[in-house]
């Protein structure tokens, strides 16, 4: 994964480089007996760390939203909480369910389409 710059121009670490940070601080902050300027200028930085581990996951929760397609190919937006192997059920049991619409009745057009919940997040943040 390539770096971003960060608001002072310096390249940003990539999401393992933060995490890896992040642990270091917290095991540095529960484990150090450190002068108070220390702990909270390393506090500051694990903070900083954690906005931005949460901003990447946030964006890579969009782009899986956006990258899921249903039994179409078409692109429809499934959230993070269904997980992708609950998105795949769902999707081959609307096709099943479209399938069997269409030997019914060929006028029946709706397929169920998306889980509820949409927008919804996983992450504890």
């Amino acid at each position: 994964m390539a770096k971003r710059k960060s608001a002072a121009g310096a390249p940003a670490p990539t999401f393992e480089e933060a995490l890896a940070r992040l642990e270091t601080i917290v095991r540095e902050l529960e484990e150090a007996d450190l002068p108070l300027e220390r702990s909270l200028t390393v506090f500051e930085e694990g903070v900083r760390l954690s906005r931005l581990l949460h901003e990447r996951l946030n964006e890579a929760e969009r782009k899986v939203e956006i990258l899921m397609k249903n039994e179409d190919g078409e692109k429809v937006p499934v959230p993070f909480t269904a997980g992708v192997e609950a998105a795949a059920v769902a999707a081959a049991t609307d096709a099943d369910d479209a399938d069997d619409a269409d030997d019914d009745t060929e006028d029946d057009d709706t397929t169920g389409g998306t889980p509820s919940g949409h927008g919804q997040s996983a992450l504890p943040f």
